[in-house]
């Protein structure tokens, strides 16, 4: 019986095993990139630390006007924040600085990084956006509108993350599909009511 339990569970090891190979191996490709040209470094720390701020800048300054459209970015990313932090006190992954040398961009503190806290918040933002011009201009030439660069910047944010070495990607593609669903969720919500 324990020989037959054991079979089971194998392929599940073998799986989360492989997904943490391929984890190591992407942060490494990608933070081995950090700290051999100025240039880069700088993008990565302004991407990881401050284009942030310039999309809670552009929600208003594009919506000023459309209020509700505010409320649902913002609702969206408080659900994928307090989603996330939820799944950080069941798991306490450590962050990528913790337990290896990486090349170090900007200073984290230690919590857990499981998922990515900026993945899912910018990510909810982009989803309620896009969907948003996606309703009001939905001609494909539209394609390239706000919410795509919302997309691209949340992307970029992401990935200096892992740059600058504060977190794993598989925190990021997480917090991505976590702030992606919750934006999803917000804009159903608000379209049935």
């Amino acid at each position: 019986m324990d020989y037959f339990i054991f079979q089971q569970i194998n392929p599940v090891k073998d799986f989360f095993a492989f997904l943490t190979s391929l984890d190591i191996s992407i942060f490494n490709g990608v933070n081995n990139l950090a700290g051999k040209s100025a240039y880069l470094d700088s993008s990565g720390i302004f991407f990881a630390k401050y284009l942030g701020y310039v999309l809670v800048v552009l929600v208003f300054l594009f919506f000023w006007r459309k209020w509700k459209i505010v409320l649902q970015s913002f609702l969206a990313a408080a659900i994928a924040s307090g989603t996330i932090e939820l799944i950080r006190f069941l798991w306490d992954r450590p962050r990528p600085f913790i337990e290896n040398s990486v090349n170090l961009l900007v200073q984290h503190s230690a919590v857990p990084s499981f998922p990515s806290g900026h993945a899912a918040f910018f990510f909810a933002l982009s989803t309620v956006i896009f969907i948003y011009y996606k309703k009001v201009y939905p001609r494909p030439k539209f394609w390239w509108g706000a919410g795509t660069l919302f997309f691209i910047a949340s992307f970029l944010i992401s990935i200096s993350r892992v740059f600058a070495g504060v977190h794993w990607p598989l925190d990021i593609l997480a917090g991505a599909l976590i702030g992606t669903f919750s934006g999803w969720l917000v804009m159903k919500l608000f379209k049935k009511s």
